[in-house]
């Protein structure tokens, strides 16, 4: 498999040197951006595999460009915020971001959940079950495919970034039971531990896809107190 590109935009030099050496290191490719224009026309020029993106940049904040880059791609964003409210984080989330980490930072941490977003947006996602790769609502109107890592709704595909299709299948995967934000952390991100408003805001994101009324879900449902289910049973996807 070719090397990763990987975009790290963030108008701290040390930062942006600390990062190029932990991922180069790694076997990825990096590009640099001081700014967020130059960011953006990377994004639009290179085509990242991912994108490190920190949110307060000169030109072009991070929000604005993560909501460009959402307008014509699903590529991951992984954005780095200084903030320690988590009313801040969360827009970050909601502007499109898969994930965030807070500054100061661990160079190997960041570049290990680099490393694990890029594995799961450039592989299938590991099927619940053996012949499981393919999973489709009862009534068939949603269907996710790891192994092509593309999901449909009623026929039409659907535009999700790397961890809304991972949550979409593994929910898919397990109709009918309920999860904790704690177990998808784990079960869907892969972490033991990070933010959980992650998971709700990534819930909630899914939801405006896949949804009739998503300020009514009947698919994604919440079970207060408890977590997130997918009602309805699971009926394998015809093999033909």
């Amino acid at each position: 498999m070719d090397p990763s590109r990987v975009l790290v935009v963030d108008d701290d030099d040390t930062v942006r040197e600390v990062l190029r050496r932990y991922l180069t290191r790694d076997g990825h490719d990096v590009l640099e951006a001081a700014d967020g224009p130059t960011g953006l026309r990377l994004v639009r020029s290179h085509h990242p595999d991912l994108i490190v993106l920190d949110l307060m940049l000169p030109g072009m904040d991070g929000l604005q460009v993560c909501r460009e880059v959402r307008r014509t791609s699903t590529v991951p964003v992984i954005m780095l915020t200084a903030l320690g409210q988590e009313s801040d984080r969360v827009v970050g989330l909601e502007f499109g971001a898969d994930d965030y980490v807070v500054k100061p930072f661990s160079p190997r941490e960041l570049a290990l959940r680099v490393s694990r977003v890029l594995q799961r947006s450039r592989g299938p996602a590991a099927p619940a079950a053996p012949g499981s790769a393919e999973v489709t609502s009862a009534d068939g109107e949603l269907s996710a495919n790891a192994l092509s890592r593309t999901a449909r709704r009623g026929g039409d595909e659907l535009a999700l970034t790397s961890r809304e299709f991972d949550l979409l299948h593994f929910l898919l995967a397990h109709p009918g039971q309920v999860f904790s934000r704690t177990e998808l952390m784990e079960q869907v991100w892969g972490w033991s531990f990070g933010d959980q408003s992650t998971v709700t805001v990534h819930v909630r994101r899914l939801r405006e896809k896949v949804e009739p009324d998503p300020t009514k879900p009947t698919r994604i449902v919440t079970v207060w107190g408890v977590g997130y289910r997918l009602d309805g049973d699971l009926r394998p996807a015809d093999p033909g």
